[in-house]
C-alpha cells in the first residue's frame, strides 16, 4: 500500500495531531511544496501558532463541522494522523467511514526519506539532539543537509530544515510504536535501548530485537554506528563503527577533555584520523557524547575537519535540552525534556559535573502512568541525584488512568529528606517559600508551560 501512494495525487493534506512535534515537522514540509494544509490539535501551543502565521488553518475542537469544505473532499485530501490520537475521536472516525486515503506519521516520513539519501538516528534518549546536531553539522559543512526534527532547533528555529542543495536527509528514527521500521535508511545510529515504551513492546527483550529489526533495513552497503557496549549483533554486510565518550575500544572516542568555562574541549579519534581542538557549543557530559555519535555521522559522510570544528562550536541546541533560561552568577535555571529514568540520571549528572558545590533543586512531571508503573524505582534513584526535589501528579498523555499508580510511587522512594509532592495547581504558590541556587525543570508532558512564568517569577525576585 505505501509504496503505491503518488503524493502528487493529492492537493490538500490534513493532519490530525497537527502540534505533535514529528507531525508538525511533515506540515511545515508539505507547506513548501505548495499544498494546502490543516489539521487539528487538542490544545494551541506555541508551536501551533507558528504554523498558523505560516498559512496553515488549526482547529481545536473535535469537531468534523470546522474541517474546511476543501479538505472533506476524498479524492483529493490525503489525512496524516498520530497513534496519540484516541480511537473514539468523531473526526477520525468520520474520514475512516467516508474512506479517506489515511496514513500514520511514520508511514509518511517513511515515504518521503525514500526520495533521499537518509541518515536515521534512533535511540530511548539521545536522538532529537543527535539528528539535530548531525543536521547542523551537515549543513555547516559543503554537503548541506535536509532534516526532520524531534524537537525545535535553536540554529534553524524550527523542527524541519530544507536545503535545495542536497539530497540528503537526517531524520529521528522513533522506536515508539515501531514507528522505525517504516525506514529504510543507507546510514543510522544507535544512541540507546533502554528499557521503555513496555506499554507499546511487553518486554525490555522486545524492544531490543526491534531496534536489531531497524538495523536489517538498512540498505546493503550502507553503515550502523552504535554506541559501544550496547547488545547489537554484527550479522550484515554493512559497516559498523562504534562511539563513545571516552573509550579507546571505540572507533569514535573524545581524548583531552577539558572544561572550560562550562564548555567542553577535545580531541575526536576516529578510524579516519583524530580531529583536534574541538569545542562542543552547548554544556553537559551527556551532550559530549551526543557530539561524538554526531560527528562520526558527519565525518563519515565526507565532513571535513574545519568544517566539524566550526559546526560544533556555533551548535545551539535544541529547545528543552538542556537548556539555559537564566545563567548568572547568583542563579542557574535549566530546563529539559528527561522524561526516563536513564535520561534523568544523564541530565542531573551533567549538571552537577558543571556546578559541583551548588544546590541542585528539581521539579520533575512524569509522564504517563504505564511509564511511572514500569520505572517508579528508577526514577526515584534518579531523583535521589537532587538536593532537593518537587514532584508533580503524572501527565497521562496519551493514557487513561491506572488504579493505584500516582507520583506517590516515586516519592516514598526518594533518598534525600527535601523532597515535596504537588500538584501542577499548587506549584508556583509552594515554590514561592523556597530560594534557589541551581533550578531545573523535567519532564514531556505540559511542565513546559511553567517556564515561562518560574523564568518571569525568578527574574522578578
Amino acid at each position: 500500500m505505501m509504496s503505491e501512494i503518488n503524493f502528487a495525487k493529492y492537493r490538500q493534506i490534513y493532519f490530525l495531531g497537527i502540534g505533535g512535534i514529528g507531525m508538525s515537522a511533515l506540515a511545515r514540509f508539505f507547506n513548501t511544496q505548495n499544498y494546502s494544509i490543516a489539521g487539528y490539535d487538542k490544545v494551541r501551543t506555541t508551536l501551533c501558532e507558528q504554523l498558523e502565521n505560516e498559512g496553515m488553518h488549526i482547529h481545536y475542537n473535535d469537531d468534523v463541522s470546522l474541517i474546511p469544505p476543501q479538505f472533506l473532499r476524498a479524492d483529493d485530501t490525503l489525512v496524516v494522523y498520530t497513534p496519540a490520537i484516541p480511537k473514539d475521536h468523531t473526526e477520525w472516525n468520520y474520514l475512516q467511514e467516508q474512506q479517506f486515503t489515511i496514513l500514520k506519521r511514520a508511514q509518511v516520513l517513511g515515504l518521503i526519506s525514500k526520495h533521499y539519501q537518509t541518515i536515521a538516528v534512533a535511540g530511548t534518549h539521545g536522538k532529537t539532539t543527535i539528528s539535530t546536531m548531525t543536521t547542523h553539522l551537515l549543513n555547516s559543512s559543503s554537503l548541506k543537509a535536509n532534516g526532520f526534527l524531534g524537537g525545535i532547533s535553536k540554529n534553524y528555529h524550527s523542527n524541519m530544515v530544507l536545503s535545495s542543495e542536497s539530497k540528503m536527509v537526517v531524520t529521528e528514527a522513533d522506536e515508539f510504536d515501531r514507528s522505525f521500521l517504516n525506514l529504510f535508511p543507507n546510514m543510522a545510529l544507535i544512541s540507546s535501548m533502554d528499557a521503555d515504551h513496555l506499554d507499546i513492546y511487553g518486554e525490555h527483550e522486545a524492544l531490543q530485537a526491534s531496534f536489531v529489526s531497524f538495523v536489517d533495513q538498512i540498505h546493503e552497503q550502507g553503515t550502523l554506528v552504535y554506541k559501544k557496549g550496547l547488545p547489537m549483533p554484527e550479522k550484515r554486510s554493512i559497516q559498523y563503527y562504534t562511539y563513545a565518550i571516552d573509550n579507546p575500544e571505540a572507533d569514535f572516542y573524545a581524548s583531552h577533555i577539558q572544561l572550560q568555562n562550562e564548555l567542553y574541549q577535545f580531541d575526536l579519534e576516529s578510524p579516519l584520523g583524530r580531529f583536534e581542538n574541538l569545542i562542543l557549543g552547548i554544556p553537559g557530559i551527556v551532550n559530549l557524547e551526543n557530539a561524538i555519535g554526531a560527528s562520526a555521522l558527519a565525518v563519515l559522510n565526507g565532513v571535513k575537519a574545519h568544517e566539524l570544528r566550526e559546526g560544533l562550536k556555533t551548535y545551539q541546541g535544541v529547545l528543552r535540552r538542556f537548556d539555559y533560561q537564566i545563567r548568572t552568577p547568583k542563579l542557574v535555571y535549566i530546563d529539559d525534556y528527561a522524561h526516563h529514568p536513564e535520561e534523568l540520571k544523564a541530565f542531573i549528572s551533567s549538571v552537577r559535573k558543571i556546578y559541583p558545590t551548588r544546590k541542585l533543586t528539581g521539579i520533575f512531571q512524569p509522564h504517563l502512568y504505564s511509564r511511572t508503573k514500569d520505572f517508579a524505582e528508577g526514577f526515584a534513584q534518579s531523583l535521589s541525584l537532587l538536593d532537593q526535589v518537587f514532584l508533580m501528579d503524572i501527565y497521562p498523555a496519551r493514557e487513561l488512568p491506572i488504579p493505584g499508580v500516582s507520583s506517590e510511587m516515586i516519592f516514598k522512594d526518594i533518598k534525600i529528606d527535601d523532597k515535596h509532592l504537588t500538584s501542577k495547581a499548587n506549584l508556583l504558590e509552594l515554590l514561592k517559600n523556597h530560594k534557589f541556587d541551581v533550578l531545573l525543570t523535567m519532564g514531556a508532558g505540559d511542565i513546559d508551560t511553567f517556564v515561562k512564568p518560574l523564568k518571569t517569577w525568578l527574574e522578578s525576585k
